[in-house]
């Protein structure tokens, strides 16, 4: 009979530890990304997963320029800096524009993504009336004059890049999630609280999300 009784708490214990296991997992689950099958193209955004760390990318909303086979270039939108661009670049008109951190490479340069069209010689177009880069003299210039809008242009210390596959390889591994954007909200004032409207735009799928920590282990 002892041996029963042990046996069944032995029997009931092995039960509740893989219930436990079981209960872990499935949280875990909620916190993975699961792929929505979107493929990354120029005009997309990638939104970093909760658990991506690093300086530039963690809670990271990154707005895709260019992409093709041989690689993708990329600004991150919710990075905002507290400067002018007089303040970095002394012989820049002044200028109350927004300015990002737009990635880890070339970080001592300055680019750019805005509405200006055919005003600016050398822009590209990436989505709807959004264009990024063009002639920076020509910018300079139209600045002085009075002829861009601070809600017409962002500017961008650094950008982000990828090699071929390298960003595929990422998505497959569950760092970034692939989702189509409103051209209008790239160029609203995004910051670091930003990462959370835009994971609340990707659908309920990821709304647990929105008020995770970003370091668990201060819970």
């Amino acid at each position: 009979m002892q041996s029963a009784a042990r046996n069944r708490i032995l029997f009931e214990g092995f039960l509740k530890f893989l219930i436990l296991v079981l209960e872990m997992k499935e949280n875990i689950d909620i916190f993975k990304i699961k792929s929505n099958n979107i493929p990354p193209q120029k005009g997309r955004i990638l939104i970093a997963e909760p658990f991506l760390h690093g300086d530039y990318f963690s809670r990271s909303v990154v707005f895709l320029v260019a992409y093709s086979e041989k690689g993708a270039v990329g600004f991150i939108l919710n990075k905002k800096i507290e400067y002018q661009l007089h303040d970095v670049f002394p012989d820049f008109p002044e200028f109350k524009g927004n300015i990002f951190i737009g990635g880890p490479v070339s970080a001592d340069s300055i680019f750019y993504v805005h509405k200006l069209g055919g005003k600016l010689p050398g822009s590209i177009n990436v989505l709807g009336d959004l264009y990024w880069g063009g002639d920076f003299e020509v910018l300079k210039n139209l600045i002085t004059v009075g002829a861009v809008n601070t809600e017409d242009i962002h500017f961008f210390l650094g950008y982000s890049g990828w090699d071929a596959g390298q960003l595929e390889d990422e998505i497959k591994e569950d760092s970034w999630l692939v989702t189509d954007v409103d051209e209008n909200l790239i160029m609203q004032e995004a910051n670091n609280s930003s990462w959370a409207d835009f994971v609340k735009k990707a659908g309920n799928r990821y709304s647990i999300w929105e008020n995770y920590p970003e370091n668990p282990s201060f819970n």
